[in-house]
């Protein structure tokens, strides 16, 4: 009888130790196969717990730079966390040990254990973390200690364990370091981007530059102030295409361009059944989400909606005229204007409140009087395009048409600039554009001159120049003018 007892326990412990080979090559395939550090560690724990007979147990890899805490448990109700487990005495002890530890009648997270074993994760001698057992049940029922084959069981598993874990905190490292280095770049790339489409090397235009390279980056508001022509929609969208939004929508909206009683379904959509006929569609705010929206003349939205502006930058949400429901938006607002806002807070044509909201980051932009320095690359700068686009060689401007150039106040700034190019390249034969080539107005009223018209005679001309060239279609004097009816309206009136 003791001889079959001895050989049926003899037998039990090899298939035992068969079983924890046959667990430690599966945990050794499966670290191949994982690429997570929570589902390596459950798998992990979840083995060890069952192979040696424990009630329970965890695992827990500390908190780094590379990584942060993964926690894993078998049959713990309540688990006080990564923190509170990395300064038990037990869990100190093994750290302190860097090798396996069993003990009985210890106390564990507070909790009494009848037995307790556990090992350390270790890698060039830096503990990455713990894997503990605790209550190790005997054959035929009953509490039991653990023991040495149990320690080194442990110990097993953790040397597979801690190499893998490393490796992946070392991976997701590498990773960070990739996303940031593409970051960079296209950081980089946008800065050139920005040197190509901003020509100027002006003191105003670096600076504007600065802003935007510098603004790119966050999501707050950004305000683009300049006169008609000096390029802020431009600017937004250099400010978009730089920033992390730049694979979302980019969608401009000029708030002065659409009647007031359509403003508010153009910018928050509408719903289905608020008038005869209409069907429900999303507004400029929910099509933009994950991306950029761009509110041009800002300062020509009605005060009801800029009170619906403030509301959806504060809140994060919108609700579609004529409906109740709220609507999240992720959205960055830019926007711009040529109007002294100030003025309009002081008349109660423009929320204070909204102008703190949109104007965190302000760029200005000068006008082109300012940087006459930055004409000529602009000449070259628009030839090459103008030429690019019909499929011909680039023109080229006489010593003197620089000159009157140089000398002109360009009240229509850069867009100004562009028109007068265009114009004379579609009218002159020849390859070489002269002065009287190009249709400046006012003659010469630059520095220089006898300067007995100022800039907004010369605006004010101009206006009545286009208005009369097109028959008085404000319309389309808006166009050619690059700005919109209402603003045409109040310089041609008002003067």
């Amino acid at each position: 009888m003791a001889v079959r007892v001895a050989r049926s326990s003899e037998s039990f412990d090899l298939r035992k130790k068969v079983l924890r080979l046959e667990t430690l090559y599966d945990v050794s395939r499966a670290l191949n196969v994982l690429r997570d550090e929570q589902a390596l560690v459950d798998e992990i724990v979840a083995r060890a717990v069952a192979l040696l007979d424990a009630e329970r147990g965890f695992g827990v890899v500390f908190e780094e730079q590379s990584g942060p805490a993964v926690v894993s448990t078998v049959s713990f109700p309540t688990f006080p966390g990564s923190l509170a487990a990395a300064s038990d005495p037990f869990v100190l002890d093994l750290c302190r040990a860097r090798g396996p530890l069993s003990r009985t009648g210890e106390t564990v997270l507070g909790s009494a254990a009848g037995s307790v074993v556990g090992a350390p994760l270790v890698v060039r001698d830096r503990v990455l973390g713990v894997l503990v057992a605790l209550e190790r049940e005997a054959r035929g029922g009953g509490a039991a200690a653990f023991d040495d084959g149990d320690r080194r069981f442990l110990e097993s598993v953790a040397a597979l364990a801690a190499p893998a874990l490393d490796a992946l905190r070392q991976l997701r490292a590498l990773e960070a370091d990739v996303d940031r280095l593409r970051e960079e770049n296209r950081a980089l790339k946008g800065s050139l981007g920005i040197d190509e489409l901003l020509v100027g090397d002006s003191a105003g235009m670096r600076r504007v530059k600065e802003l935007v390279v510098r603004a790119a980056a966050s999501r707050v508001g950004v305000l683009i102030r300049g006169e008609s022509g000096t390029g802020k929609e431009l600017v937004a969208r250099l400010l978009h295409a730089a920033s992390p939004r730049r694979d979302g929508p980019f969608l401009a909206l000029n708030c002065a361009a659409v009647p007031e009683t359509l403003l508010e379904a153009e910018l928050f959509g509408i719903e289905r059944g608020v008038a005869t006929g209409v069907e429900a569609r999303q507004g400029k705010f929910e099509l933009a989400t994950g991306g950029t929206i761009f509110l041009d003349e800002i300062a020509d939205a009605p005060l009801a909606i800029q009170a619906k502006l403030l509301r959806v930058l504060q809140e994060r949400e919108i609700e579609r005229l004529g409906g109740r429901r709220r609507i999240p938006v992720d959205v960055r607002v830019v926007a711009a204007t040529n109007a002294d806002l100030e003025r309009s807070i002081r008349e109660k044509r423009f929320r204070e409140d909204l102008y703190y909201r949109i104007r965190v980051v302000e760029i200005p932009l000068p006008p082109l009087r300012e940087r006459r320095e930055d004409i000529p690359r602009l000449i070259g700068h628009f030839l090459s395009r103008i030429a690019a686009r019909e499929g011909r060689r680039p023109k080229s401007l006489a010593r003197e048409a620089v000159a009157r150039l140089l000398d002109y106040p360009f009240p229509g700034n850069v867009r100004e600039l562009e028109n007068l190019l265009e114009g004379a390249v579609a009218l002159v034969p020849g390859e070489t554009i002269e002065a009287g080539d190009l249709q400046l107005r006012g003659g010469r009223t630059g520095p220089g001159s006898d300067g007995s018209l100022d800039l907004a005679t010369l605006e004010l001309e101009h206006i009545r120049r286009v208005l009369e060239s097109v028959g008085g279609n404000k319309s389309e004097a808006a166009r050619i003018l690059g700005i919109n009816r209402r603003t045409l309206y109040r310089k041609h009136v008002s003067n």
